[in-house]
């Protein structure tokens, strides 16, 4: 995606002519919960445990797609992450959709290495001193895991190929919570560090949208958050 022009110090210029062509639209949906989820442990992509959903996060998905049905989003195509979880969901919002899944790896969670598996006090109490810098540093990666900043470049490389795809159409994403937290940084022109200030829970939809101004740069712009059956 372009970078933001600026006017001024910090501040993003709006596009000369704001929705000049038809938006594409991502309505983002998170997974459901796994026992990872539940117990708060590390949760990341392919290389990870890669659990399952629980029963409680399949009856999550199953009511976000029901609320989805009655959004009138109309979309075209479901785009899943190929983590287990998430495929898992993305199923059973394209079967009550009646679309079908296609999958972009990019969409996929953190690889968070040595830490996958482990609850978030047991990284701090046994990782400490790598714990603290990760949490202060986008740079920073877990051992033989993936840093907040690589994950950004594939997401939002995966973005670019979602935008080609369904240029000016709907699309269901599923994905995880910090692909979803890095494409609404990006939509906002946010710094990324914008993540750590959002809360995004289980099954929770989202929706962006993107433009194409009349220079030629893609533009995001947020339209819904962490929403769904439980929150509206």
């Amino acid at each position: 995606m372009s970078q933001p022009r600026a006017v001024g110090p910090g501040v993003a210029r709006p596009p000369a002519s704001w929705g000049a062509t038809a938006a594409t639209t991502l309505v983002l949906v998170r997974h459901g919960v796994t026992h990872h989820t539940s117990a708060k442990r590390f949760s990341g992509g392919l290389g990870g445990d890669n659990p399952p959903l629980s029963q409680e996060g399949r009856d999550q998905v199953a009511a976000t797609a029901d609320w989805l049905a009655a959004q009138g989003h109309d979309p075209v195509a479901v785009v899943a992450s190929p983590v287990r979880r998430t495929r898992e969901s993305a199923d059973l919002v394209a079967d009550r959709l009646g679309l079908a899944v296609s999958e972009e790896p990019g969409f996929a969670e953190m690889e968070f290495g040595a830490w996958d598996g482990q609850t978030f006090s047991e990284v701090a109490e046994q990782h400490g001193e790598d714990f603290r810098a990760w949490l202060g540093d986008t740079s920073v990666a877990p051992p033989g895991g993936e840093s907040i900043q690589q994950v950004r470049e594939r997401v939002h490389a995966g973005l670019d190929r979602v935008l080609a795809e369904h240029a000016g159409r709907t699309v269901v994403v599923v994905s995880h919570v910090t692909p979803i937290k890095a494409l609404v940084a990006g939509a906002l022109e946010a710094p990324l560090e914008a993540a750590y200030r959002m809360a995004l829970e289980p099954a929770s939809v989202s929706v962006l949208n993107y433009f194409t101004d009349d220079e030629g740069a893609v533009r995001g712009a947020l339209r819904m958050f962490n929403a769904g059956p439980h929150r509206a």
